[in-house]
């Protein structure tokens, strides 16, 4: 159509309040929270994007069936609406459901790992790079090389290297017993990985005998951009277009809570017999048995339909869109950020707007902070706080130093980005005041949840 106002695709069934902050209650509730984001109330957040997994809004065909729900210890019927849906989709012969993604990666992680082993991913997040890590495993990212440059313009940025894969897998024969490619590409600012890049990771990963995996909770956003940005695929649907990315893969972990478009849920799945009893054992000590897995009957059913509703053009159009206008009120500021826009997932670039910052006091801790100071916005660091801990506990800095702004799914209007351009462009010229953060309290992993820090200079903002 030749009109270019965004509409969301959806009507706004039911609302839900939000509390406007002062300046004074803002910068006092950062101080309560040792100013980390994550120890914020949530009632004292007026646009909050700290994260898009479980946040967003579920659709009336989902809440119509959660009233379906069968909560049957085994074998309910919920469960295998579930498991047709995760199918459909993905061709995978186990589906394994967990309370979230998290759980999915230590179960298949527990299974897989020994120490010493190393897993290959084009960029691991936290949680995935911890549970590894708990293995007495490592972690190891080889994305392409075009994700080290935030600014550069490349249409698949969340790309695996597949020179480094092929000759990792050839000098470490025996010591990688899973590959994995994250899509989206979150911590690589949510770049969208081509469907060339894992079949050719995939072959790879055949030729040395070695499973290969997809961490798939953002499959449809990944789908879109790959229907819109690779040749041959235009005229495809985003469904066929999943359907090809799991045929490629042994198996995939997936937190529903994102690309599931559920406020709760996962699931880990699997073509190998063996793989998945072993797997499934563990889930019955922890999870709960193979047809819940942690998850009520009415999850299930919410998750079964949301896995439908992902794949929607008219949705998936919107929700890229979204993103791509902040991104260009950004881009003609002069805001620096991760080039092209992700996903589900603006990434500011902390390290070119704040250089004065030295990494050592967190320059994208400090900007996350000064957001919500400024403007009650909730937004996640990306960068040394979250990666920077080494598992020897050395730190080392992270390779980018990014802020994400994570949009829930189905929350917020156009006039809400609106208001987020508002705050980032006010925060931008006030990039030369802001001052770093040092650490108070730290736990050993996963500091990025409970760590507690003050300004290193007395302030955020210095001067008048």
């Amino acid at each position: 159509m030749p009109f270019k106002t965004i509409i969301e695709p959806f009507r706004i069934k039911a609302v839900e309040p939000i509390r406007r902050t002062t300046r004074a209650e803002r910068e006092a509730a950062l101080q309560e929270a040792g100013y980390n984001l994550f120890l914020l109330k949530a009632e004292d957040v007026l646009i909050d994007l700290l994260t898009d997994s479980g946040t967003g809004a579920m659709s009336s065909g989902q809440w119509a069936g959660i009233m379906q729900g069968d909560e049957s210890y085994a074998g309910a019927r919920s469960f295998f609406r579930f498991e047709e849906a995760v199918q459909e989709i993905t061709g995978l012969k186990h589906v394994i459901p967990t309370h979230q993604g998290r759980a999915a990666e230590r179960i298949l992680f527990g299974t897989m790992l020994k120490p010493g082993d190393i897993v290959l991913n084009n960029t691991h997040f936290d949680t995935t790079r911890a549970n590894v890590e708990y293995r007495r495993a490592e972690a190891r990212d080889i994305p392409t090389a075009a994700a080290r440059r935030p600014q550069e313009q490349h249409p698949f940025k969340g790309n695996i290297d597949l020179d480094v894969l092929e000759q990792t897998l050839s000098e470490q024969k025996g010591c990688v017993p899973l590959v994995m490619i994250t899509v989206t590409n979150n911590s690589g600012g949510g770049q969208p990985v081509s469907m060339a890049n894992i079949r050719a990771a995939s072959e790879i990963c055949r030729r040395h005998g070695v499973p290969f995996f997809l961490d798939a909770c953002r499959f449809a956003e990944n789908a879109w951009f790959i229907k819109m940005r690779e040749d041959g695929y235009s005229d495809a649907t985003p469904l066929a277009i999943a359907q090809e990315m799991f045929s490629y893969v042994d198996g995939c972990t997936m937190s529903a809570k994102k690309d599931g478009m559920a406020n709760i849920g996962g699931f880990l799945a699997l073509n190998d017999d063996t793989l998945a009893q072993q797997c499934k054992n563990v889930l019955i000590l922890t999870e709960g048995f193979p047809t819940y897995g942690g998850l009520a009957g009415y999850d299930l059913e919410a998750i079964a339909v949301g896995l439908r509703e992902v794949l929607d053009e008219d949705y998936l159009r919107y929700r890229i869109r979204s993103v791509e206008y902040i991104g260009e009120i950004l881009s003609r500021e002069g805001i620096p950020m991760v080039q092209p826009t992700g996903g589900h997932a603006l990434y500011l670039d902390a390290k070119t707007m704040l250089p004065h910052i030295p990494p050592g006091e967190f320059p994208a801790w400090a900007l996350s902070l000064v957001l919500y100071l400024e403007g009650g916005i909730r937004s996640v660091e990306i960068g040394s706080v979250m990666f920077g801990l080494q598992p020897d506990g050395t730190e080392k800095p992270a390779m980018n130093e990014l802020v994400r702004l994570a949009f829930p799914r189905r929350v917020y209007t156009q006039s809400h980005v609106d208001y987020v351009a508002e705050v980032l462009v006010h925060v931008n010229n006030l990039r030369e005041r802001i001052c770093g953060v040092r650490i108070v309290e730290s736990p050993p992993v996963l500091r990025h949840f409970t760590a507690r820090f003050e300004p290193a200079h007395g302030a955020l903002i210095v001067g008048n």
